[in-house]
């Protein structure tokens, strides 16, 4: 009966060992005084991320460094794999651009009710995910309707 209960403990502790090196490490740099940046953060880590906060003064000067584009501008900006997130992007997708050697980063722009870090009770606004080439045209990745 020992040698089961150490065979299953060592199998659990193996199991959240790889789920801890799965976890997706991600950068978000915000303003100290928005909100709904920390509560896609929380989204970001409820599925699975580890991250990097950083308060900023000049989100702009940020923005501008990361390559982003004022037409796909959004309150918080994260880099992951070298990539820009911008905006209420759903976790989904960040995944998905981990994967997307095409695209040099996704944006959620504007700040659409709804979307992750954005939630109103009873309220979805129609939003797309677009994605930014490294050609520097957009394409949409992802579209979530209207509620």
């Amino acid at each position: 009966m020992k040698a089961k209960y150490l065979a299953l403990l060592a199998a659990l502790s193996v199991t959240s060992a790889v789920q801890a090196a799965d976890a997706l490490t991600i950068d978000v740099h915000r303003d100290a005084n928005c909100g709904c940046c920390k509560k896609w953060i929380s989204h970001l880590e409820a599925n699975g991320f580890k991250v990097v906060d950083h308060v900023e003064s000049n989100m702009t000067a940020v923005k501008q460094r990361l390559g982003v584009a004022p037409r796909l501008a959004s309150c918080h900006t994260a880099v992951i794999d070298g990539k820009f997130v911008e905006g209420h992007v759903p976790a989904a997708q960040v995944i998905e651009l981990t994967k997307r050697d095409d695209l040099v980063g996704i944006a959620v722009p504007g700040m659409p009710a709804g979307s992750p870090g954005m939630e109103v009770d009873g309220v979805q606004h129609a939003y797309q995910v677009i994605g930014l080439t490294k050609t520097g045209s957009d394409q949409v990745v992802a579209e979530y309707p209207a509620q």
